[in-house]
């Protein structure tokens, strides 16, 4: 295994072509291409939106505060369905007049509890407040990730799919600190147990859908690793900058039973660092910990949050760094 490199989904502008030529063009093999978000389109294009189309026997619309589960579809959904199926299509077309196609594709999807702090009930509650919401959130989407991987096989044939599984609100969900829709009071946490067990159903699902590799994405802050790897995830997706000593020593746990790291190395909010540097951030800690060079190889170099707030040609600078930066951690694992 090599070092590689790839990015969390979330791109600038609207023109999902664009897009799709610039991500497969700039990461061609061995790299991990990905079907790009592009929020900037609106309602729907949002990872919130786009997620909840994919729910079975749950519909959704956009109401004054959020996205809300309803009895029947709204032209919201529509939306979202809409430009899920454009982007489908226009990847099958970049694909198929490709010479050769890189062997692996990566899609994004909302975890289930981010999906259940980001909906509300009708009452306007967050659906994270009720364990029944929650619950039938997660069946649901476990329920829907096989067509949606079946629709994005079909436009790439042949490619391995990858998962990567948001779950930005994880902290928060865990610590009890999501607000009520009114903002007086606070959502009460969600059980370690609840959470593990979630992940769990969503990821049996996409492995069933013959998803080759799937990953939870979280934040630095307070990152659940350890429960992540217990819900028999491959790997994790993380922002390097703040991590703790302690989780780096679950990360090397992580790797030594075999799991993959996602490491997010570039601050896209920043200036690029040189290659030197940023391979420095991830070797430093990574011998430190005393992994061996060899090791490196379970790696993906990621930027450290989406590349939606840049301009495209900054976006794609972002993506070029990190293969250079893929290819210096490689020149450390040959020595």
């Amino acid at each position: 295994m090599e070092v590689t490199a790839t990015a969390p989904g979330p791109w600038p502008g609207e023109d999902p072509l664009e897009a799709a030529r610039i991500v497969r063009g700039e990461l061609g093999s061995p790299h991990l291409p990905f079907l790009a978000e592009l929020p900037d389109r609106g309602v729907g294009s949002d990872a919130l939106g786009r997620t909840a189309s994919l729910l079975v026997e749950l519909a959704v619309d956009v109401q004054p505060y959020g996205w809300r589960l309803v009895d029947r579809p709204g032209k919201d959904y529509r939306r979202a369905v809409s430009a899920l199926s454009t982007d489908i299509n226009v990847l099958a077309d970049v694909a198929g007049g490709e010479d050769t196609s890189a062997g692996e594709l990566k899609v994004q999807l909302l975890g289930p509890l981010s999906l259940a702090a980001g909906l509300h009930l009708h009452n306007g509650e967050r659906a994270l407040i009720d364990y029944g919401a929650r619950r039938d959130i997660t069946e649901s989407l476990a329920a829907g990730v096989g067509a949606y991987l079946s629709r994005v096989s079909s436009a790439v044939p042949g490619a391995k799919l990858v998962v990567q599984i948001d779950e930005p609100d994880i902290a928060a969900v865990l610590a009890g600190t999501i607000p009520t829709s009114s903002g007086y009071r606070t959502l009460r946490s969600v059980a370690g147990q609840e959470v593990t067990e979630s992940w769990q159903l969503v990821i049996e699902a996409l492995r069933a859908a013959g998803a080759v590799e799937i990953v939870v994405s979280v934040p630095e802050v307070e990152a659940p690793i350890d429960r992540i790897v217990a819900a028999g995830a491959d790997g994790v997706a993380v922002p390097l900058q703040a991590l703790t000593s302690r989780q780096w020593e679950q990360l090397a746990g992580a790797v030594e039973a075999g799991k993959r790291v996602w490491a997010g190395a570039l601050d896209p909010g920043r200036a690029l660092p040189k290659v030197a540097d940023a391979v420095e951030s991830v070797w430093r800690p990574w011998h430190q910990m005393g992994l061996p060079a060899s090791s490196l190889g379970s790696v993906r170099v990621t930027p450290a949050g989406g590349l939606a707030a840049l301009t495209p040609a900054a976006a794609t600078a972002v993506l070029g760094r990190l293969t250079q930066v893929a290819d210096g951690l490689n020149q450390r694992v040959h020595g």
